[in-house]
């Protein structure tokens, strides 16, 4: 379609359970870096208990012939970490230093979805900084440290029934986070990000701004509808919005999209620039993984063109 900005790669998804070296229900939502000249994707699989684990995929191409982890990164690991028995869910990945990474994930257990750190120096292990904000909270990640050295994260709580993206900042480590406030609120009513909403991949830096990429969701016909979103936060201030597209920029049309696990489903938690690219990696249908592509240029125009937020200006202009 002559409106489409992110194009599909391959004639079907990248990776399946069937690529992987062991027994499992689904391999989706993956956490994405480039090192050393490869792809690193960093797999959730759900494995037919239902309980998800984190593993590494590499490849050095990005698109196919994956080698994939014989033992996993991160998985429950109990009892000396109670709080993800069910499993560590949809991970982000951050560069904090020369070669270390921070892993945020999402801690699954029967007191809920929590948000927990780890922090990497070779995805090889992991050594785990533990649950850091408690439940109902998910969708987690932490942007690089800011000129005043202070660090963003920004996750999804849920609070009185409804679902926005809030940010939380920390100065010292990544245990203590406070100075809360709403980033992005879910919109309500018939729109497409109305019921809720979470930071889909990492933000990336943009000329314009930081790239975020988010998820949005819509019930139809008793079914949830996930959907992919765009918005500019500041370069200096993430904490600061500065446009959000009103249109959907990616929604599940494909077969392996549409029917899977969970149905109509495109959720991504990793992204990367390739020169004036972005490849998204994304959960279908909380199945299998899919890769589309996008220029930065397209991206920005979109999200500048479809500004909600001045539309919204100009509507109260007009009002008044």
């Amino acid at each position: 379609m002559e409106h489409d900005v992110f194009f599909r790669q391959g004639h079907g998804p990248v990776l399946t359970p069937d690529d992987l070296p062991c027994k499992a229900n689904a391999v989706l939502n993956p956490g994405v870096i480039e090192l050393n000249g490869e792809v690193l994707l960093l797999l959730r699989i759900e494995d037919r208990r239902g309980v998800s684990q984190i593993r590494v995929a590499r490849s050095t191409n990005g698109v196919n012939v994956w080698r994939i982890a014989d033992r996993p990164l991160l998985e429950p690991d109990l009892p000396d970490h109670p709080y993800e028995e069910w499993g560590c869910e949809d991970p982000r990945v951050t560069q904090i230093g020369q070669n270390l990474w921070l892993i945020a994930y999402t801690a699954y257990s029967r007191y809920g979805p929590a948000v927990a750190l780890a922090t990497t120096e070779n995805f090889e292990t992991a050594e785990r900084v533990g649950v850091v904000l408690s439940p109902t909270n998910k969708d987690a990640v932490v942007l690089p440290q800011q000129d005043d050295g202070r660090w963003i994260m920004l996750h999804r709580p849920v609070t009185g029934g409804q679902e926005h993206i809030w940010y939380a900042c920390a100065t010292h480590d990544f245990t203590h986070w406070s100075l809360p406030g709403v980033l992005l609120p879910e919109r309500g009513g018939p729109w497409w990000d109305g019921l809720r909403i979470g930071v889909g991949a990492p933000p990336i830096p943009t000329e314009e701004g930081w790239l975020l990429i988010y998820h949005g969701v819509k019930e139809m016909g008793n079914h949830p509808v996930y959907r992919l979103g765009l918005a500019l936060l500041d370069l200096d201030d993430p904490r600061k919005v500065l446009a959000r597209a009103s249109e959907w920029v990616f929604a599940p049309e494909t077969d392996y999209e549409q029917r899977g696990l969970v149905p109509n489903v495109v959720y991504t938690c990793g992204a990367i620039r390739r020169e004036d690219e972005i490849w998204m990696y994304y959960g279908a249908a909380d199945t299998v993984i899919g890769l589309a592509t996008a220029k930065v240029n397209d991206l920005l125009r979109f999200v500048f063109e479809h500004d909600y937020l001045h539309q919204v200006g100009r509507e109260k202009g007009m009002a008044a």
